[in-house]
């Protein structure tokens, strides 16, 4: 068999020790391994009659290009936010604004996936593993819709992803909160501040809301939850007071947003509807001076949840969920996602991912009035709670 691999999304610590394992399988077992380069953009963007384009796009894997990569984080592969489904008319590749297939699509969005299945086929792929989140997995099922075999691996440091209980790079991430959010309480409280901290979670706030329960931060505010500042500020207030460092500690999901307000967002939306989020800690810090007089320290921890290398958790389900794909993809289980489930490895239909990103479920994990985690029963629920 020959099989091609991609990552595409945000990066996340463990993408490479996933493709070194899925790679290491499949060659072991005399098979061939191809890298797709740049996620769906490269297969999108890989003109067949141009040498020079296949060459910058793939990258073929064995041992020794493999060798070393899981010694650090992202992806070596690299990665985008390409939707080949809905491409923005400025954003067609050259070689195709005369293709059949731009007719396609409706205003300025088209839908080049006829050309994705060409491009498989021109390099001689057997089938195809991705590694995303709920994006780049939801066109990989559209892939299997066609008819083209796809196993994929979940990831995302937001571990949203529906039908597994762990995606890879979640544990990382929450390692490097905690760590951002615990060091800063050395410059709050010498200043006597309130702190805030701003996390990545889009849609979830599961983040946040993690991290916060981990460093034992006194608030966090989530982003299915919207949130009265007014209430928040008091909350912070007696915090700081009754702290005899004379300082408090607010996380914040960036997706939060205040009571009839909205989240902020900035920028073009993406390839699969997003813009970028971002601020909403910066606006919390600034109202917190206005209402309440106090002094703030705001820090948006952003990238820097998941730069660097993976630590050892994901590096062990990394390992596995990329053998384990490997394995399906041999014995002609597509159309499959590796997953934890209930503590154990398994795999589930891809068919899973089609319901959309998962959220905290709010009356188990969350005190709404308090702002502020609250696990009622940890009993029989996933190592990370969600």
């Amino acid at each position: 068999m020959r099989v091609g691999i991609l990552t595409g999304g945000g990066d996340v610590p463990g993408l490479n020790s996933a493709i070194k394992a899925a790679t290491l399988r499949l060659i072991e077992a005399g098979h061939e391994m191809l890298g797709i380069r740049r996620g769906w953009y490269g297969l999108l963007h890989l003109n067949m009659d141009d040498p020079d384009s296949i060459r910058k796009l793939t990258q073929p894997l064995d041992r020794a290009a493999v060798r070393t990569v899981d010694r650090t984080g992202g992806t070596f592969l690299h990665t985008s936010r390409t939707n080949p489904s809905n491409v923005k008319a400025k954003e067609v590749p050259e070689f195709l604004k005369h293709a059949t297939v731009f007719a396609s699509g409706l205003a300025d969005r088209y839908d080049f996936t006829s050309h994705v299945l060409s491009v498989l086929h021109f390099l001689k792929l057997d089938a195809l593993i991705t590694i995303g989140g709920d994006d780049t997995l939801s066109y990989s099922l559209r892939l299997h819709q066609e008819g083209f075999p796809v196993v994929a691996i979940p990831k995302t440091m937001d571990n949203d992803v529906r039908g597994t209980d762990y995606c890879i790079g979640f544990s990382t991430s929450m390692t490097r909160a905690l760590e951002f959010i615990q060091n800063m309480r050395t410059c709050t409280g010498s200043h006597e501040r309130i702190g805030v901290v701003e996390l990545f979670g889009r849609n979830s706030g599961a983040t946040a809301l993690i991290a916060a329960f981990l460093s034992g931060a006194d608030r966090c505010v989530i982003a299915e939850v919207p949130f009265d500042i007014e209430r928040l500020c008091d909350l912070l207030l007696a915090d700081k007071r009754s702290n005899p460092s004379n300082y408090a500690m607010l996380v914040v999901s960036e997706g939060a947003r205040p009571i009839n307000g909205q989240t902020i967002e900035r920028g073009e939306a993406d390839a699969y509807g997003h813009r970028k989020l971002g601020g909403i800690g910066d606006y919390i810090s600034e109202q917190i001076k206005r209402l309440t007089g106090e002094h703030t320290m705001y820090q948006n921890v952003a990238y820097l949840m998941r730069s660097g290398p993976p630590d050892a958790l994901d590096v062990m389900v990394a390992n596995n969920f990329g053998a384990m794909a490997a394995d399906l993809v041999m014995s002609g289980q597509t159309g499959q996602m590796v997953a934890l489930v209930n503590g154990c490895y398994t795999s589930v239909p891809l068919t899973e991912v089609g319901g959309g990103a998962r959220q905290v479920d709010v009356d188990a994990f969350y005190d709404v009035e308090q702002y502020r985690p609250r696990i009622r029963n940890a009993m029989h629920k996933p190592m990370f709670l969600y």
